[in-house]
């Protein structure tokens, strides 16, 4: 069954001009990441409760 993406594309408001940014597509089912300098080579998916992990690991630093 496939995954509905409301949203589209966008970086991390953090992002600079560099070479070292990814892209995230957010949806219900959790989010989609990609490189932003590659980005046919594929994306990462994670569901819902991984993704959310993530950012609280990312926001207390521990990432």
């Amino acid at each position: 069954m496939a995954t509905e993406h409301r949203d589209a594309w966008h970086k991390n408001s953090y992002s600079s001009a560099g070479e070292n940014c990814v892209e995230v597509r957010e949806h219900a089912a959790g989010a989609d990441v990609r490189d932003t300098q590659n980005r046919d080579t594929g994306h990462l998916s994670m569901p819902a409760t991984e993704w959310a992990a993530f950012l609280l690991a990312v926001k207390a630093a521990a990432l």
